[in-house]
């Protein structure tokens, strides 16, 4: 799975090779705890003024490869991408028991926001970013975290959530929210059951959300991801529960560009 994950970033980079994208990593530090997020932009665009920024965050595995070669795709399509690092500096899960324990300290916790936001004021303060033209988006567990980054009123023109974890919007988040939201869902991810989808889409209806929730035929959980049929096989008990969707990961990230220029204005 390593091997294809690397064979993914290389073939990124030399996507960008033309199109002059920088990376590199950033060292931060929220409550205590030392951070190292990476940035990519593309530097020719950079020379003609502000871009629009993204803020991406990763799956309960960490900031690994995977989510690296996602910011490098983001910086391709002209924004400045920011794939910031909820765990601690080098901190990556070497398996699900080890996950599940990282992510698990997150979830129901002002820290979830409270981390997303250290990253995202390092996107900022690159000094590369339009601050009105600002996106969150995230996978697995950075979805659930895009999401309650959103809830705490973070400035978000929008987040894109892709097989994350689906957190309904208390009265007081809804409150505070600024984003529209695009819900990347697949149709056979177990992770949610339909009364959940049902009492999730019921708590935006009832805030008045501008958001869409697009289920994709055929797709597990994380099926963005090209490793996780490795990861299932490697590991049985998530056999039947993720799995790489090569079609629903292309018209996600279809409908995360047509989502992103609508919030953006481009």
């Amino acid at each position: 799975m390593k091997a294809s994950i690397l064979a993914l970033v290389s073939l990124l980079c030399v996507a960008s090779a033309g199109a002059s994208v920088v990376t590199r990593d950033v060292s931060y530090e929220q409550g205590g705890v030392k951070l190292r997020g990476f940035l990519a932009y593309d530097d020719a665009k950079v020379k003609g003024g502000k871009l629009p920024g993204v803020l991406l965050v990763h799956e309960w595995w960490g900031l690994n490869d995977y989510v690296k070669g996602r910011a490098v795709q983001v910086a391709n399509l002209g924004y400045v991408a920011f794939a910031l690092d909820m765990y601690g500096d080098g901190v990556v899960a070497a398996d699900p028991k080890a996950a599940g324990q990282l992510a698990g300290q997150f979830y129901g916790k002002p820290l979830m926001a409270e981390r997303a936001q250290a990253g995202l004021d390092q996107l900022l303060a690159t000094g590369l970013v339009d601050t009105a033209k600002v996106a969150a988006i995230g996978y697995c567990f950075g979805g659930s975290t895009a999401q309650a980054l959103a809830y705490s009123g973070a400035p978000l023109a929008g987040i894109v959530s892709f097989h994350g974890g689906l957190i309904p919007a208390s009265s007081d988040a809804a409150a505070r929210n600024k984003a529209k939201f695009l819900i990347c869902h697949g149709a056979l991810d177990p992770s949610a059951k339909p009364e959940e989808i049902t009492a999730y889409l019921k708590s935006l209806n009832d805030a008045k959300f501008d958001y869409r929730f697009v289920q994709y035929a055929g797709a597990l959980h994380a099926f963005t991801n090209p490793g996780a049929d490795a990861k299932a096989t490697a590991y049985p008990g998530l056999k039947g529960f993720i799995g790489y969707s090569p079609s629903a990961d292309r018209r996600s990230w279809e409908d995360m560009k047509s989502f992103l220029g609508e919030i953006f204005g481009s």
